[in-house]
């Protein structure tokens, strides 16, 4: 029999808090690129195309590593993946403060932080929403994935003061022991499947199912995966429109918004400042983009966001200057708010479309949006290195963010989901996706 907390929240709640404060620690590393460019730069006199492979490599293995953490998370447990890519990260961070030499950057801040936040990526917020939610899926995908850009409201503006007051050195342990404080947390509270504790998930009916055991290896599966949506054109309509997102956000704006407002003048702070206030209005965008996607068709979301992004995008050029003008305020709230606004519909997408496999195939589509992101964080620095300026990348983002509405807009409603939305009461009515019981 089903045991039941009477008096007490759904233990789905207290798993969906203990991710989020995961996903909040291994964004703090993410966070600091941006400041930690010219510091690096100043200091061993690497070319800001060197130090932008380095985020490219991060950002790339952020995105690749994501599938197969899915298909491991499926084989050995939540648990245990996240505390083991919480240890990689402590590791990554903590070793850059040895470094001499631009490979040992690549080595640490790419590789290691890379490998290691990838394995909490938003395929994370996939398959723990695919496990414990049936009921108030896609607001809780909305409330996980802006637990990133808590990790960057959290952390920027105070590693850019120990970068400011001290040494970036200081800023790498900050995270490191952030990143290990979390470890214990994870270990006590993050269970992998509600049969574990006798419930089933928030919303659901009927027995306790235990998750089915995950055949053959866990890189088999995640290929496997991807090889049957890659079939699909609707995997590469949302694989397009996900790559383009990661070259209008982090690639771009989350790597080079600090450095293109120093070149105007503007103190690194104050410019880290107006990025994590991108992290704050992302949250409230985020929250609100889940509430969304439970009511209205995640494609047409997606195209909105998409194509105010690339307005936004293209006035920015003009909005650069030594000081944060209400116009930039302006550009700073409504960009954040569309920041990762295009998740919960993107996750909702493959759930309807890939049924039990997609949380591994959003896993894949995530990892287009890194190797988006990996590409504009080289790009703009080659542009900023052969122009002196970053204009024409501002430019270039915003026609792309037009494409990817396109794009968008070009999938198809599948079948399961349109059905669904038949027979289902109006409220909610995505709520009760198929694949929703999978892992």
């Amino acid at each position: 029999m089903t045991q039941r907390y009477r008096g007490r929240p759904h233990r789905a709640w207290i798993v969906a808090a203990v991710a989020f404060v995961a996903l909040v620690g291994a964004a703090g590393f993410r966070a600091t690129p941006g400041v930690m460019i010219n510091p690096l730069h100043e200091e061993f006199g690497w070319p800001l195309s060197t130090i932008s492979l380095a985020v490219s490599i991060n950002l790339l293995l952020y995105g690749l590593t994501s599938p197969f953490a899915a298909a491991l998370m499926d084989r050995f447990g939540i648990r245990q993946v996240v505390a083991w890519a919480l240890l990689l990260v402590a590791a990554g961070s903590g070793l850059t403060v040895f470094m001499a030499q631009s490979w040992q950057l690549i080595l640490f801040w790419g590789v290691f932080v890379g490998l290691g936040t990838g394995s909490m990526a938003l395929a994370f917020v996939a398959t723990v929403t695919n496990r414990w939610f049936v009921k108030h899926r896609g607001i809780v995908t909305g409330v996980l994935t802006a637990g990133g850009a808590a990790g960057q409201l959290v952390f920027l503006p105070v590693l850019a003061l120990i970068v400011e007051q001290g040494t970036w050195r200081f800023a790498s342990l900050t995270v490191a022991l952030a990143a290990l404080a979390v470890v214990p947390l994870v270990l006590w509270l993050l269970r992998d499947h509600p049969s574990e504790v006798g419930l089933t998930a928030y919303g659901a009916s009927g027995p306790v199912v235990a998750p089915p055991a995950s055949e053959g290896g866990a890189a088999r599966r995640a290929v496997r995966a991807l090889f049957s949506a890659a079939r699909t054109k609707t995997f590469w309509y949302l694989a397009g429109g996900f790559a383009i997102c990661g070259m209008t956000t982090n690639g771009l704006v989350g790597t080079h918004f600090i450095p293109a407002a120093h070149d105007h003048g503007m103190p690194t702070t104050a410019a880290a400042g107006l990025l994590a206030l991108v992290g704050i209005f992302d949250i409230a965008g985020t929250v609100f983009s889940g509430w969304l996607t439970d009511r209205i068709d995640s494609r047409v979301l997606l195209a909105v966001y998409y194509g105010l992004r690339g307005v936004s995008l293209a006035i920015l050029p003009s909005l650069f200057d030594a000081t944060a003008h209400p116009s930039m305020l302006v550009f700073i709230i409504f960009y954040g708010l569309d920041w990762v606004a295009t998740v919960p519909p993107t996750v909702a997408l493959c759930r309807e479309h890939f049924g039990a496999d997609g949380a591994v195939v959003f896993g894949w589509v995530f990892a287009s949006h890194q190797v988006g992101a990996a590409i504009a964080a080289t790009a703009a620095g080659l542009v900023r290195d052969s122009l002196g300026e970053y204009t024409v990348a501002w430019y270039v983002a915003a026609g792309l963010s037009t494409v990817a509405a396109a794009l968008s807009l070009l999938i198809v409603k599948s079948r399961k989901a349109a059905v669904v939305e038949l027979n289902a009461p109006k409220q909610g009515t995505l709520s009760r996706a198929p694949g929703g019981d999978a892992g």
